[in-house]
Parts: structure tokens; C-alpha cells; sequence
């Protein structure tokens, strides 16, 4: 008859020590794949916000709309849509709080700053006269903003344009370029750039001016 055969205490300990130095080896890796992990994740989070708010903008450029108000000093009636070389002005049908009505949106650019925004409801008035007394809260402070406008100079012919004035063109622009430049040179960051034509350009209220050749 056969004895049945078995492991010796020799052999027992030998494999308990070569379980105890995998699993030691194991938990080493897992703390490295989770920590590169966490590293990623917040980079991604990072990536993702800037995204977003990168969407956003472009959805609020593309859905800019020829709001118009009364200037009661002058008795006229004009569109609402003011940019010069820092800060650009518009009203969108875009909230960021998803709010219905029309929304002012007013960006501003600073070598400092970066990317700020303002924005109140639009209503009958001149939103300027209340965009004035909100502080800016910060967008893309990692970021500086350049901006220009596509202009329907004549029948035949376009143009790309640095400032646009709602009050003489009584017309938004036919499309918005937005560059987003990083502060700090020789970073990772990359510059973003929005080309958003805009849906509704003219109001049909109003009769926009030609532009001189």
C-alpha cells in the first residue's frame, strides 16, 4: 500500500516566503499604477474643464444675437455687439447656467488675468450700464484672448477685421476667430483656437449699414 505523499514543512515555508515577496512586489505596483493614475486623472480633469469652457464659448459665439436696445441721449435704436482689442461684448441666446432668455456676455483679455467674463440678462436696455457694476470672475486665467470678425464689406467681397462696433455696422459679423494664446511660453499648453459663424447676424428690424469701400 502506497503512502500518500505530501508537502514538507521545508517545502511549506519556501512557498509561504514566495507568496509574502509577490504580494509585497504586487502592492509596490498597485501604489505606483494608483498614484500615476490620480497624477492622469487630475490632468484630465484639468483638460476636461478647459474643454468645456472652450465649448462653451463657441456655442455662445455661434448663437450670438442681434439684440437691440434704445439709446435714449440719441433716439436711436442699435444692436448690441461691442469689440475692441481687450474685451468683447455680445448677447447670446447661450447660458452658462443654462437660464432661458438672452444672456450678455462680456470677455475681457489681460496679460495678467488671462480670460474673464461678465454676464447679466439681456432685457430691453443697454446691458453695458449693468455689466459696469459686476465684477469679472475668471475663465481661462491660464490664457490670453485675441479675437477678429469676418465683415461683409460689399456684395462680392469679405474681410477679417480686429474691432466691430454694433452701433455703426447695426449688424453682428458674419463669423468670430477667438485665439487662445498661454501666458507662459514653453509650456505644455497648446493654443486653442474657435472659428464660430454665427446663425443669426442681422436683425430684420433694422437696416445695416454699408460699409464703405
Amino acid at each position: 500500500m502506497k503512502k500518500s505523499a505530501g508537502f514538507t514543512l521545508i517545502e511549506l515555508v519556501v512557498a509561504m516566503t514566495l507568496t509574502a515577496l509577490l504580494l509585497g512586489m504586487l502592492t509596490v505596483g498597485l501604489y505606483g499604477v494608483v498614484n500615476d493614475w490620480q497624477r492622469d486623472g487630475s490632468a484630465l480633469d484639468t483638460t476636461l474643464d478647459r474643454t468645456l469652457v472652450v465649448l462653451q464659448l463657441d456655442r455662445a459665439l455661434q448663437s450670438a444675437f442681434p439684440h437691440s436696445y434704445i439709446d435714449t441721449k440719441k433716439l436711436g435704436q442699435y444692436v448690441y455687439f461691442e469689440a475692441d482689442k481687450n474685451s468683447l461684448s455680445f448677447v447670446s441666446t447661450v447660458s452658462p447656467q443654462r437660464k432661458a432668455g438672452l444672456t450678455a456676455w462680456y470677455l475681457t483679455s489681460d496679460d495678467k488675468k488671462g480670460v474673464q467674463l461678465k454676464q447679466t440678462p439681456a432685457f430691453a436696455d443697454d446691458p453695458r450700464l449693468r455689466l459696469d457694476d459686476l465684477d469679472p470672475v475668471p475663465l481661462l486665467p491660464e490664457y490670453t484672448a485675441q479675437w477678429s470678425f469676418l465683415l461683409q464689406k460689399n456684395a462680392d467681397t469679405k474681410e477679417w477685421v480686429q474691432e466691430w462696433s454694433g452701433r455703426d455696422h447695426q449688424s453682428l459679423p458674419i463669423a468670430v476667430h477667438l485665439t487662445l494664446t498661454p501666458r507662459e511660453k514653453g509650456g505644455s499648453k497648446q493654443v486653442l483656437e474657435i472659428l464660430a459663424p454665427i446663425r443669426v447676424w442681422r436683425n430684420p428690424s433694422l437696416q445695416p449699414i454699408a460699409p464703405t469701400n
